[in-house]
C-alpha cells in the first residue's frame, strides 16, 4: 500500500498528513522527496501528522531522521503530531523522543511555532 501525503497549509506552516505505511522503498522516499520539496520552496514550519500511520519499519525510521536532520541543516523545523502508541512507544524505545518534536494533536505543533 501506498503511502498517502496531504499537504495543507495553517497558520504558515506546512502541515503533511501521512496515510499509510512508512517502509523501505517507494514509501520512504515519496516521503523523503516530499520534505526536500517543502524546504526547497522556503518552507521553514513543517508538521507530520502521523495519525494515519499503520506501521514503520526501520527504513521508515531513518527517513523521518534524515528528513528531520536535512531540514534542521537549512534552517527549518519537523515537528510529528499524533503518534499512536506503537509508533510512540518505538521512538521511545529507539531514542528518538530525544530527537523529535512530539506533540499530542496537530493543533498543539501548529501552536508551538508561534512560540
Amino acid at each position: 500500500m501506498a503511502l498517502k501525503m496531504t499537504n495543507r497549509e495553517v497558520d504558515g506552516v506546512s502541515v503533511v498528513a501521512l496515510d499509510g505505511r512508512i517502509v523501505l522503498g517507494e514509501e520512504s522516499n515519496a516521503l523523503r522527496e516530499k520534505v526536500k520539496s517543502l524546504i526547497a520552496e522556503g518552507k521553514k514550519k513543517v508538521v507530520l501528522n502521523m495519525a494515519n500511520i499503520t506501521f514503520i519499519d526501520s527504513a521508515g525510521l531513518g527517513t523521518l531522521v534524515a528528513a528531520h536532520h536535512s531540514a534542521k541543516s537549512q534552517g527549518a523545523a519537523l515537528k510529528l503530531a499524533h503518534l499512536g502508541s506503537k509508533f510512540q512507544e518505538v521512538l521511545q524505545i529507539t531514542k528518538l523522543l530525544t530527537v523529535f518534536d512530539v506533540y499530542n494533536s496537530e493543533a498543539e505543533a501548529v501552536a508551538s511555532f508561534a512560540k
